[in-house]
């Protein structure tokens, strides 16, 4: 590797998209390459981790004070104002660095304004995606699916404007935001993040995605069709047991020892993400609904979670429905909890993060999705690679007592989850497709900073 090669890592500050953006800077770092990972100043004084070794932490500020619930719009607006402009200058700064000036720039695609501030200061600059493949190429599609009608809505007509998922794809499953549109409106959380996605995919000189060909082949070479080059090297955090990790919630470590008091495939773990929040009815269909099954569970509520309810009275309805057989965390290992023996299935959100932890683990998924990708991930999941079930747009103790019951009993479920695993572990070790691309990527980068190189001699 070319000593000079320094790549600027800049992830959309979100607990979502800082983790991958994370594994692939450490990939980096392994492969040879030096890299300066960019958070907001809100965010790194979150983080209580220290950061892996020879990768360099460096802030910029978001414009929105600490208090600030910073919701998707409203961050958006302030990062293109007060966060591009301390971009600038600090992509400036990185320039004239005597020793190892920045060569490229690696955005989150949810910031085209990086991607192009780069390249106007003459930094090569490409786009990463953190979210599946099927569901950026749905948001490629959403001009399509404007013109022909196909809004996002909690019904089951097919949908035809993305193309490869003619015969699988529903209105149900399409991104929205967390309050469903109207029939006949468009989403203006989902056009604006169409937007930005379209404008990265475009002014990038590559796109990165954190899937593998063997889970989205068809959905990655309509991707190609659309921007100057793909590379597929996830999962990302599978490359290595003991990747990098920067939660912005502090991990309980102590339900580890209380999975070790269970059977194995007993327990089933439940985590709906980092943003969801759940009224007080929701939590009391899910709580009742697991109770019913008569399995232990492990339960992510973040206490934020659940509308206008203390952490208090969460934990004393848990431990009054279940007798002990359930227990709640405010946040867990989730890459510890998945791997663990006694862990049967994982009832999720659906998120890209948590779906790629879950398959490479072969743990089976029951899926209740809120917003954006989560719902075209829960259909792939149900209806393509059939490794658990999707129980999206319904909230009932009932459906969720046979859905949990059927995912923990179904060998032939399980056995399409193990098969998933045992693939994506062969994608990223060497000579596999992801460890393949990632190599193809170091040699991308290394030629645009020799390309850089050499047109600044002949100016």
């Amino acid at each position: 590797m070319d000593a000079g090669v320094h790549v600027l890592v800049f992830p959309w500050p979100r607990q979502g998209h800082i983790n991958p953006m994370l594994h692939f800077a450490t990939a980096l770092v392994q492969a040879g390459v030096q890299v300066t990972f960019l958070h907001t100043e809100h965010n790194l004084r979150r983080i209580a981790q220290a950061p892996p070794p020879g990768l360099r932490l460096l802030s910029l500020p978001d414009g929105l004070p600490d208090d600030h619930p910073r919701s998707f719009l409203q961050l958006m607006e302030s990062m293109c104002e007060t966060g591009s402009a301390a971009y600038r200058a600090l992509l400036m700064s990185l320039l004239s660095e005597a020793s190892a000036p920045v060569t490229c720039v690696v955005a989150d695609g949810n910031m085209p304004f990086a991607i192009n501030i780069a390249e106007d200061l003459g930094v090569p600059a490409l786009a990463f995606a953190g979210n599946s493949a099927c569901s950026y190429l749905a948001l490629l599609s959403v001009p399509k699916l404007v013109e022909l009608g196909e809004i996002a809505f909690p019904a089951d007509d097919p949908v035809c404007g993305v193309p490869g998922m003619e015969g699988f794809l529903r209105r149900r499953d399409l991104p929205r935001g967390l309050h469903c549109a109207e029939q006949g409106d468009g989403d203006p959380m989902v056009l604006k993040l169409a937007e930005v996605t379209a404008r990265s995919c475009n002014a990038a000189r590559a796109l990165i995605i954190n899937t593998a060909a063997s889970m989205e082949r068809q959905a990655l070479a309509h991707i190609a069709s659309r921007t100057s080059d793909v590379f597929a090297v996830g999962p990302l955090h599978a490359r290595s047991r003991f990747a990098a990790s920067a939660s912005l919630w502090r991990e309980d470590d102590g339900c580890m020892a209380w999975l070790d008091g269970h059977e194995d495939r007993s327990v089933v773990y439940v985590s709906l993400g980092s943003v969801a929040v759940i009224t007080h009815q929701q939590f009391t269909e899910f709580l009742s609904g697991l109770a019913a099954t008569g399995y232990a569970f492990l339960w992510v509520l973040r206490p934020d979670m659940v509308q206008t309810t203390s952490s208090a009275l969460l934990r004393e309805a848990v431990a009054a429905a279940k007798g002990g057989k359930g227990r709640v965390v405010e946040w867990a290992p989730q890459r510890d909890v998945l791997r663990h023996r006694a862990v049967g299935c994982f009832l999720t959100h659906a998120g890209w993060n948590s779906t790629l932890e879950c398959a490479v683990e072969g743990v089976p998924m029951v899926c209740w999705p809120f917003f954006l990708d989560q719902l075209i991930n829960s259909r792939f999941v149900g209806a393509v690679w059939r490794t658990g079930l999707d129980m999206k747009d319904v909230c009932d103790r009932g459906v969720v007592e046979r859905t949990v019951r059927e995912v923990m009993e179904s060998d032939e479920i399980r056995g399409m989850a193990q098969a998933m695993s045992q693939q994506l572990r062969l994608d990223v070790m060497e000579l596999g497709t992801s460890s393949s691309e990632l190599e193809r990527l170091v040699r991308f980068i290394t030629e645009l900073r020799a390309s850089l190189a050499q047109s600044v001699k002949t100016d």
